[in-house]
């Protein structure tokens, strides 16, 4: 990828991150925001959108780390497992949505509590990283599934850590939508600009 691609995709998410993190903040919520516009407190109601969009910027940040250093991974787990990566991979993907379940459970679970609550956010993120690893196969070739799915799954969740670590509803949707909005971004994205920089 040439500078001019790379400057693109860094400040397009930041869009992304922004946009989408002032969204989900107004969905999450609506109630309090709705109140603040009707009562005429204008001037705060546009300073928390100032700060929605500077948290986004920040998830942004997050992802676009996150990213760039499973490239990097990628590439060393290719060198190192060879044709066992995808096995490798899977295996990881099944142990994270696992501790999503059990960790959380144990943590944050009163006496009985049960346990399916704690199944919605993997279910979820599983579900949703199917459906952008098979947009990414679609659209590039079948070996490009299980690194997106990895990518998708593994990934977000530890860039989610600090949300989980509270878990506070609120700041768990908060902080997921837009770093699953920016990771898909830049997934789907990377090959056509790639693509885009080979013909130049």
């Amino acid at each position: 990828m040439n500078s001019r691609n790379w400057v693109r995709l860094f400040l397009s998410t930041l869009l992304v991150g922004a946009v989408t993190t002032v969204i989900v903040a107004f969905i999450v919520r609506w109630d309090q925001h709705t109140a603040q516009f009707a009562n005429g407190e204008y001037l705060q109601f546009l300073s928390i959108i100032a700060w929605y969009i500077g948290v986004g910027l920040i998830f942004s940040i997050i992802s676009q780390m996150g990213f760039f250093a499973y490239l990097t991974i990628h590439r060393f787990g290719l060198g190192i497992f060879k044709s066992l990566w995808s096995a490798v991979q899977l295996v990881l993907i099944i142990f994270v949505l696992f501790d999503l379940v059990y960790f959380r459970y144990i943590s944050f679970a009163n006496e009985g509590d049960s346990l399916l609550p704690y199944f919605a956010f993997p279910i979820f993120l599983l579900v949703y990283g199917l459906l952008v690893a098979y947009v990414k196969k679609a659209q590039t070739n079948k070996h490009a599934f299980i690194p997106a799915l990895f990518f998708m799954v593994v990934v977000t969740t530890i860039e989610w850590f600090p949300a989980l670590r509270e878990n506070e509803p609120g700041w768990l949707l908060f902080m997921l939508f837009p770093l699953l909005a920016c990771n898909s971004y830049q997934l789907l994205l990377l090959h056509r600009l790639n693509k885009t920089s080979a013909a130049k």
